[in-house]
């Protein structure tokens, strides 16, 4: 779904749209964080719905941080990119998308904890 290419496109385009130093920081792990959704077990994906996948790489950019600047917001682009193309989106306030962030960004959230909050605040498009 997503190429490093594409990767430091979207990266680009949220620096450009709201400031920040350009640039990656840890290649390795952009590429294990862009390629963690769509990691199999016994050709079996290891994250099976669209919620799983964009947790799966909002964890992984924030662990990470492969980025000089704008890991927290390219990471929530990248989710709520994963939830568009399988026909959702997210659907809270401006604070509770801003809590969820630091939340994640600060640990207080894990995997699956995020999952269930993308399942909550999410809807069908």
């Amino acid at each position: 779904m997503f190429t490093k290419e594409s990767e430091l496109v979207i990266h680009k385009i949220v620096l450009d749209e709201h400031g920040g130093a350009n640039g990656t920081r840890d290649n390795n792990g952009l590429e294990s964080a862009i390629g963690r959704p769509f990691q199999t077990f016994d050709a079996i994906g290891l994250y099976a719905t669209c919620f799983e996948k964009a947790a799966a790489i909002g964890e992984s950019i924030i662990i990470n941080h492969p980025f000089i600047d704008g890991n927290k917001r390219t990471r929530y682009v990248l989710m709520e990119y994963v939830l568009r193309i399988n026909n959702y989106k997210i659907i809270s306030s401006d604070e509770g998308l801003y809590q969820f962030v630091i939340q994640i960004s600060t640990g207080h959230l894990k995997f699956d904890e995020i999952v269930d909050w993308l399942k909550a605040n999410s809807a069908e498009i």
